[in-house]
């Protein structure tokens, strides 16, 4: 697909993206290979990606030229995807194997209408189609804690774990995105070859400003999440401490019993009390007494 970026973004046919207006193409990494030499970008630019793939962008002679790559990060509404990119003053080419970079470039033709269109316009609402929804999820995943929180103090921290453990691996992955996301839009903002015009350079710093916000802001939800991780623990601490409390009564509350089963257990001949009547009753009453001695003791120092 090819665009002209004129007030909004026009398609056109290939043969037009040189007539004077920026341009815009999306091209599978076939397309790519096939016509690159039209393009006047002197580099010979790789279409595949390793397993893990990462936005950042690599200033050459006469083109720069990257990877944006946007994780899942948790959504299941959320089109996640990597796509190489070359740009030169003329135009930028994107490099998609998937839908990503179609769908974001149709989305902003269809939404979009510049007063003053520019290349640079059109890269910094393309980046800002990349981040707009984030602040809404991060809304969502800020109550979701809310919730979290509210479940450990009622007493339901097993349950909460595993929900805990998933958002912050998700907020790990979208701090990492905004962390490249704002390596690329002040490399964007560099403008080492000089392709943009110097009065356009302000919309890479709002973009990088915007992304800044968004990862200080998932800084502060990981920081929230470690706290009800340790809130957690603190609860297991507690519940373990207080098991070991009772367990250490009831031992407290035998180990008098055990003395005495055990003295009167060695039934040695000349042991008066195995001849008296009433030694049974008393060894029973005494042990009663013991027993509940312990326990209005415990009770009175609130260690029960």
């Amino acid at each position: 697909m090819y665009y002209l970026i004129k007030e909004t973004l026009v398609e056109c046919d290939a043969s037009e993206i040189f007539s004077g207006a920026p341009y815009v193409a999306v091209l599978t990494a076939e397309e790519w290979k096939q016509g690159r030499d039209k393009f006047s970008m002197g580099i010979d630019m790789e279409t595949g990606f390793s397993s893990v793939a990462v936005t950042k962008a690599v200033v050459n002679y006469d083109s720069l030229t990257g990877i944006i790559s946007v994780p899942r990060m948790g959504y299941d509404d959320h089109e996640s995807g990597a796509f190489r990119f070359a740009l030169d003053e003329h135009g930028i080419v994107f490099i998609d194997e998937g839908q990503l970079a179609l769908h974001l470039t149709e989305n902003i033709a269809s939404t979009k209408k510049w007063r003053m269109p520019s290349l640079e316009r059109f890269l910094y609402d393309f980046l800002e189609h990349i981040i707009d929804p984030d602040l809404e999820r991060l809304g969502s995943i800020e109550l979701e804690l809310e919730k979290l929180e509210k479940e450990i103090l009622e007493g339901d921290s097993e349950k909460a774990l595993p929900t805990l453990n998933e958002i912050r691996g998700n907020l790990l992955d979208m701090d990492l995105h905004y962390g490249q996301l704002m390596d690329l839009g002040q490399e964007l903002e560099e403008n080492e070859n000089d392709f943009f015009a110097q009065e356009n350079l302000r919309y890479f710093n709002m973009f990088t400003v915007r992304a800044g916000r968004l990862s200080d802001m998932v800084k502060n939800l990981r920081d929230y999440a470690v706290q009800l991780r340790d809130l957690i623990q603190t609860r297991v601490d507690v519940k373990q401490n207080r098991i070991m409390t009772l367990l250490t009564v009831v031992t407290t509350i035998f180990a008098p019993l055990t003395l005495l089963t055990g003295w009167y257990g060695m039934n040695f001949r000349h042991m008066p009390e195995l001849e008296y009547k009433w030694s049974y009753p008393a060894v029973l009453l005494v042990s009663i007494a013991i027993s509940v001695g312990c326990i209005i003791y415990f009770k009175k120092k609130k260690w029960m």
